[in-house]
Parts: structure tokens; C-alpha cells; sequence
């Protein structure tokens, strides 16, 4: 396994595990909130989208190796977006 996919695999499981809190936590911190994840660490919980990209691309220049969330106010939707800025 290369590491990119480690990372890819850490980052993924991070996600999985915010969306579970936020799904039975109703004062979670990450309601309403778009989450940025590198390198299998969250580095930015953001209230607007457009905070993401250059705060994402400062920890990790290396897109492969970021994941990025966002969940609805009250946990019901969640996106998963695999790097993209």
C-alpha cells in the first residue's frame, strides 16, 4: 500500500468518524460546519466554503492527500468530497 493511499485511507476514517459525532451529538461542533482533513488530521473547521481551498492547500499542497466535508445544521445530510482544491 503507498502511502498516498494510507494517508487517503487515515483521512477517510477521520471523516467517518466526525460524521458519526455529529450524527448523535446535537451540540456537536462540526453542525453546519465544512470540515477540512490532511494527512489523516482535521486542519480547519470553516463556515463558509470558500475558507477551504487556500487553508487546505497550506497544510497539504498535495491534493491526493486532502478530504473535505461539509454537514448540514442538523447532521442529516452529509457531502464527501475527496481533495478537489
Amino acid at each position: 500500500m503507498s502511502a498516498t493511499t494510507t494517508i487517503q485511507q487515515l483521512n477517510r476514517e477521520l471523516a467517518d468518524k466526525i460524521v458519526s459525532e455529529a450524527k448523535r451529538d446535537p451540540q456537536s461542533p462540526y453542525l453546519g460546519k465544512f470540515v477540512g482533513i490532511a494527512n489523516g488530521d482535521i486542519v480547519l473547521i470553516a463556515d463558509r466554503m470558500n475558507e477551504l481551498g487556500p487553508r487546505l492547500r497550506q497544510a497539504e499542497p498535495d491534493r491526493s492527500k486532502t478530504y473535505w466535508i461539509e454537514i448540514a445544521p442538523d447532521g442529516s445530510e452529509v457531502y464527501h468530497i475527496w481533495g478537489g482544491f
